[in-house]
């Protein structure tokens, strides 16, 4: 029996902020959400807090100001060397309806000269196909170094690196997701960290009201970026649906909303023949989503660079016409 009551765990208070019931539990502030993230990314926090914290996160949902904490706190702890890049690319969802278009939208971008840095933090979710298991069928970089980057951006003007390799912290709390049940507000927190400081940065959430969320969060944090509702949660845009794009670009907010490019809806395929993917890059095989899924995905980064929607989807049809004459 222990007569002495112990010192309380520093990382307490940030749980019962979170916690204290239904009338006195409100949101972390930025800078209390900065502070959080920093004992957790420094191996300060107990397992079991950790747990409750992300659970409770998940409950309420995160808001703007603590994904804006979060992010800067990774940051801080980041040890990535100053690389150009135009776009920031996270694919952490996976894809269960339809083929991963966007990673040939992706390589076709990189194909004519833009530089493009994507992240994920592979399988956690069974029945999903995912970018990882992809690399080498569809020949993008895989690196597991800031070095590896470098060289393979210089090369191929695309690079993937694992999360796990660049913060090691933030993919254990992911790996949590079959031990807890649920995703965990990491998986969102991933899509706004744009670790390379990119001219833009892509996000795709597939929840509905999470997209102004991040949309304030890159605003917060003076970032450059356009969210969308992409297909599965992945950057990729589905050609048979309204497309609403939330951006933000030097502390203003913009809004578009983009047309389905397609009168009727095209039929899911009936399983995932990702030798199909190679099979459209090279030109030996059509797809009539794919390719409208390829060149709308295309359009939306370059809407990033500043083009408007028109002459967007008008360079992406040459960018993509093109891909072979420099592959």
């Amino acid at each position: 029996m222990n007569l002495i009551t112990p010192a309380e765990h520093p990382f307490a208070a940030i749980v019962r902020i979170l916690g204290k019931g239904k009338r006195g539990a409100r949101n972390l502030t930025r800078e209390e959400a900065r502070e959080a993230m920093g004992m957790i990314l420094d191996d300060q926090v107990e397992d079991t807090q950790l747990g409750a914290f992300l659970m409770l996160l998940r409950h309420k949902e995160e808001s703007a100001e603590e994904m804006a904490g979060f992010t800067e706190a990774v940051r801080a702890r980041l040890a990535a060397p100053g690389i150009a890049v135009d776009f920031d690319w996270p694919t952490y969802a996976g894809k269960k309806r339809h083929l991963p278009w966007f990673l040939l939208a992706a390589k076709a971008l990189a194909n004519s000269g833009l530089r493009i840095f994507m992240h994920g933090g592979g399988a956690h979710t069974a029945g999903r196909l995912y970018s990882e298991q992809l690399l080498e069928e569809l020949e993008i970089p895989l690196c597991r170094s800031w070095d590896d980057v470098t060289r393979s951006l210089d090369q191929q003007n695309l690079a993937f690196m694992p999360l796990g390799d660049w913060m090691p912290p933030l993919q254990r709390m992911i790996d949590l997701r079959n031990v807890l049940g649920l995703r965990s507000p990491i998986h969102s927190l991933a899509r706004i960290l744009n670790p390379l400081a990119a001219r833009c940065g892509l996000q795709s959430i597939f929840h509905p009201g999470y997209q102004a969320v991040h949309r304030e969060a890159s605003q917060l944090l003076g970032d450059h970026a356009i969210v969308v509702k992409g297909d599965g949660g992945e950057i990729e845009l589905n050609p048979d649906a309204v497309c609403h794009l939330y951006g933000t670009q030097h502390g203003e907010n913009w809004d578009e909303d983009w047309p389905m490019l397609s009168e009727r809806r095209h039929v899911k395929p009936e399983r995932l023949d990702t030798a199909h993917l190679g099979a459209v890059w090279r030109g030996e095989a059509e797809d009539a989503y794919g390719q409208l899924a390829i060149i709308a995905t295309m359009a939306l980064a370059l809407r990033g660079l500043g083009m408007p929607r028109e002459a967007a989807f008008d360079d992406a049809h040459r960018r993509w016409q093109a891909r072979h004459l420099s592959s």
